[in-house]
């Protein structure tokens, strides 16, 4: 749900938005052997880009794709395996119709009565960044619709079937339309049911609206927004893809005292002992230094800013729980866990026996492979408050990659 707040009287709504993405194209002009939606980009099918997109946006409730009848498994197939770590409870789908104008209708059909605002995006436009649907999505709240477009830049020529030129057109005021283009749903069905009713055929959401007689305000796209038509979009698109490689390193530590009365759990596991570890939640220590690790990785704070202990939310709470909600933040930034080493530092007990179960239950919950985690332990020699047996410490230092730079099982080996 995404909040408008009202001007003049600071009232705040909630509108509960939907993407539609119309993939059911052939897209003959890239003279591919298969529709270009799921042709590769940096290592993964055009269209999961594209999706992805949308579906790491929190304000976004559900995220329709109109695709192929003949293919509709196989897609569903593919965007369920490559965006496993996201909520696939949001990703709905229905098959497309002979156009672009019936694939979104398509999907109009099949959303949630509670839908207030559609945003629509075209399948083969895989670069859109997060401010841009910001935009679209508060320009259409605003004044009711509204659409990405950049400015005209070239000089436009108008020019005869014998390729001479007829006329130069002055391109003041002329922008090129691209998506997203966001609309509230009761205009977007009218202009739908309008078109159908005068057999009017549009090229994209904007131009029904228009027939309709509603405005669409006009909010800045981008250049890098274009959409994949010919093969060479799809090398440039490429080529954007492959820009400098994002590393983001964080170190995360954390201490807790060892008190009676308690479970002790680390890394998610309650692990067989006559002391746990007080805190206000339930004071696993390992989840904690790895949470501080990513924090700390995106320059976004520490656990006590997101999760204060003065706060009850918080009380007693699994810390696997709280990880998770980090895993959002770095998932919005495009970003995964590329490997995390942990370091328990305690005298006793034991814990080399549950090492595995850890790095399994923070693997899951940080949606990668368990090779990506290393939990190891040490003691102090007896030295100071853990070497006591007063309390136990924890070490992370945690690598932020591009989902693209993520390691894969071709990277490390098949025992996984």
């Amino acid at each position: 749900m995404i909040e408008a707040r009202d001007q003049e009287t600071g009232s705040s709504s909630g509108f509960r938005v939907a993407a539609i993405i119309p993939a059911a194209g052939l897209g003959t002009r890239m003279g591919a052997a298969v529709p270009k939606q799921f042709l590769e980009l940096a290592g993964e099918p055009l269209l999961v880009h594209t999706v992805r997109a949308f579906l790491v946006f929190d304000d976004i409730d559900f995220v329709v794709v109109a695709v192929p009848s003949d293919h509709r498994q196989v897609v569903e197939e593919m965007l369920r395996g490559h965006l496993a770590y996201l909520p696939m409870d949001r990703l709905m789908f229905t098959s497309g119709g002979a156009t672009r104008q019936d694939s979104v209708f398509a999907g109009l059909n099949v959303l949630p009565s509670e839908i207030d605002l559609v945003v629509v995006h075209d399948g083969a436009r895989p670069l859109v960044s997060r401010d841009i649907i910001e935009r679209c999505l508060r320009g259409a709240i605003q004044s009711g619709a509204a659409i990405a477009a950049i400015p005209v830049k070239d000089t436009l020529k108008q020019v005869s079937a014998a390729a001479t030129i007829v006329s130069t057109i002055d391109r003041a005021g002329l922008w090129q339309a691209q998506t997203p283009q966001a609309a509230r749903r009761d205009l977007l069905t009218k202009a739908y049911a309008l078109a159908r009713k005068d057999g009017f055929i549009g090229t994209d959401e904007a131009s029904l609206l228009e027939h309709a007689g509603i405005p669409s305000t006009v909010v800045l796209g981008s250049e890098a927004n274009f959409k994949i038509t010919r093969p060479g979009d799809l090398e440039l698109a490429a080529g954007l893809c492959q820009v400098q490689p994002v590393m983001k390193i964080g170190h995360g530590f954390d201490a807790h005292r060892l008190t009676e009365d308690r479970p002790l759990i680390l890394g998610g596991v309650v692990i067989p002992f006559e002391l746990g570890l007080s805190g206000h939640s339930d004071a696993d220590v390992l989840t904690h230094a790895l949470i501080d690790a990513i924090l700390g990785a995106l320059g976004d704070g520490d656990i006590g800013r997101h999760f204060p202990d003065h706060d009850d939310q918080w009380k007693d709470i699994s810390s696997l729980k709280l990880l998770r909600q980090v895993i959002k933040r770095v998932e919005r930034k495009g970003l995964t866990i590329g490997n995390a080493d942990l370091t328990l530092v305690c005298q006793r007990p034991k814990l080399a026996p549950f090492f595995e179960k850890m790095r399994g239950n923070l693997a899951a919950v940080c949606s990668v492979l368990p090779a990506a985690v290393n939990v190891k332990a040490t003691t102090t020699e007896k030295m100071g408050y853990a070497g006591r047996g007063e309390g136990m410490a924890a070490h992370a230092v945690v690598l932020l990659v591009a989902r693209s730079q993520e390691l894969t099982r071709d990277d490390i080996g098949s025992e996984y």
